[in-house]
């Protein structure tokens, strides 16, 4: 019996990233998804904040419905609305009105995030593919391809949650689905982008390098893009210092203000992986 153990080690380089749609890519302060979930509550009688249906962002959509109506407040309020508390007939009711409801305005919150068309072209250019995964359905990201490609973004692949069997992160499989489609591995060549902690635990449990942007996310806690050009430069530090926080502490490799920043973190993990280092 020997004394040691020898294992394989990649030492090249950074080949794919994996990029969330909303907060990450695009529509900024994820209003999209936010709005359509207060609005399908209202519809049933039930009022809930943007800040309450920001709550369990990055989960598939109706998985989201669900977290939602497992929320304590918003239970409470469902019961003196209906006599009942909600139950799974009742997600599965609200998703139904969620659909139409999101695919009717997500042209309106498709704008890219400033310097997203030009870091993935450079990137791509160099040979790095561009994944995407997101808890929306595939009609959703075939609205929001269309219009990404219309403003120069156009990923190599991408994943919607209702194309794997377990898609709901922070399980790995939406990013395990992109390398599939891009032909791309080891897993340490690989970074995912995203502005949720869901988004991180996927990437964590994905056994990639996982790095949390800032400066648009959810957890910024903006109603509407309007409002967040009328914030002082000092509330918009406030709140991007709350959000690094959550997302450090969610596991980030690295959190940074926006996409465009990437570089810097793909030539450190260049490095780290060129000395043995892992995830």
């Amino acid at each position: 019996m020997t004394d040691f153990v020898y294992s394989r080690s990649y030492r090249g380089k950074v080949k794919a990233l994996v990029l969330e749609w909303s907060g990450t890519t695009a529509d900024a302060y994820v209003v999209a998804p936010a709005v359509v979930f207060v609005e399908v509550f209202k519809n049933q009688g039930v009022e809930i904040a943007m800040s309450e249906a920001r709550g369990p962002m990055g989960l598939r959509k109706d998985l989201h419905i669900k977290a939602l109506t497992e929320d304590p407040e918003i239970r409470e309020r469902w019961m003196r609305v209906h006599d009942d508390y909600p139950d799974q007939n009742d997600v599965d009711r609200m998703f139904e009105d969620f659909v139409p409801l999101q695919l009717d305005c997500l042209r309106g919150y498709a704008k890219l995030l400033p310097g997203v068309a030009e870091v993935t072209q450079r990137l791509q250019a160099q040979g790095v593919k561009i994944g995407s995964s997101t808890g929306f359905t595939r009609p959703m990201v075939d609205i929001l391809e269309e219009e990404a490609a219309k403003q120069g973004y156009r990923p190599d692949a991408s994943v919607a949650g209702d194309e794997v069997i377990h898609g709901a992160r922070p399980a790995p499989h939406m990013v395990y689905r992109n390398l599939d489609l891009m032909g791309v591995h080891p897993i340490q060549s690989v970074v995912k982008v995203d502005d949720t902690v869901s988004g991180i635990g996927e990437a964590l449990n994905a056994g990639c390098w996982g790095v949390g942007v800032v400066r648009y996310s959810n957890y910024m806690d903006v109603d509407t893009p309007e409002q967040g050009e009328q914030l002082s430069k000092d509330e918009i530090e406030r709140r991007m210092a709350l959000t690094r926080d959550i997302l450090e502490k969610a596991g980030a490799h690295y959190v940074i203000d926006n996409l465009a920043d990437i570089e810097p973190v793909i030539e450190d993990v260049n490095a780290r992986l060129a000395r043995g280092e892992r995830p």
